[in-house]
């Protein structure tokens, strides 16, 4: 079992594809029900819809099911929005709230500390050394964290969600010149929506990396999957038409940070 795939490239923008994974150890894949099969919660083909965009951009990208164990969670098992309600570090529902495990058979603690240790840390462990490479290159790295969701999730929020949702930690995670570049962009995108720093301002990852004092800028963009997919239901096929009309404005971002790159690292 390989938990990830990285792509070197020499750009200071790297990026993270931390759920689009759909493989399943035995060991879940036998326990998990029939809803929990479905992987209904994966970022469907935000990989490919990535893909090209950027010459030179390094790359992350999980292999195995956020049902396993959910790469952009703290560890700890602390939760990112308190209060609110969300899945955990290993999943035991959906974001719908319904069950995924079979009658008996959900995670035990030994399993969360082998699939810790197996998956989460060697991700991350592999993030951390591609951004201080990218670092030493350039004097600054820009990770740029990939994800996608459903854009109607009662149990998560209220009605549909923006087709952008830019995650900064409140700006704490980026400089504020690369936080406003990617706002403008997908505030001048015809036909779609966005939000900086609404439902989802960013989770683990963007909030352990993003320390733009020491040259390390994280931004996450949640997609609304309306703007990618023929539906939002098995299969969860990608739309064509849709896909290329989002490119522009997601190569348009990444172009943007690149350049804007080497003034952070003179700053």
């Amino acid at each position: 079992m390989e938990p990830f795939r990285v792509s070197r490239g020499d750009s200071p923008v790297i990026l993270a594809f931390p759920h689009v994974g759909t493989g399943l150890p035995e060991a879940v894949a036998e326990r998990l029900n029939d809803e929990g099969r479905l992987l209904r919660d994966t970022d469907w083909h935000i990989h490919e819809l990535y893909t090209g965009l950027l010459p030179g951009v390094t790359t992350i990208t999980a292999t195995q099911s956020r049902y396993v164990i959910d790469l952009n969670r703290d560890p700890s098992g602390a939760s990112l929005y308190p209060g609110q309600t969300t899945t955990g570090l290993i999943p035991l529902t959906t974001f719908d709230n319904v069950e995924i495990w079979q009658e008996g058979r959900a995670p035990t603690a030994a399993d969360t500390a082998q699939w810790l240790d197996q998956i989460h840390r060697t991700y991350h462990a592999a993030l951390t050394a591609e951004i201080a490479r990218v670092r030493a290159l350039h004097g600054v790295a820009v990770l740029y964290d990939c994800h996608s969701i459903r854009s109607r999730i009662p149990w998560l929020f209220d009605g549909i969600l923006p087709d952008f949702n830019i995650g900064t930690d409140s700006g704490r995670s980026c400089a504020p010149g690369l936080e406003a570049a990617v706002h403008d962009i997908c505030r001048a995108a015809p036909g779609f929506t966005s939000i900086l720093n609404g439902r989802f301002r960013g989770g683990w990852t963007t909030r352990h990396y993003g320390r733009p004092e020491t040259g390390v800028h994280a931004i996450q963009m949640e997609l609304a999957q309306i703007t990618h997919l023929a539906t939002e239901t098995p299969p969860f096929e990608l739309h064509p038409g849709k896909a290329a009309r989002l490119r522009d404005t997601l190569g348009e971002i990444l172009t943007t940070l690149a350049a804007l790159a080497p003034r952070l690292s003179r700053s």
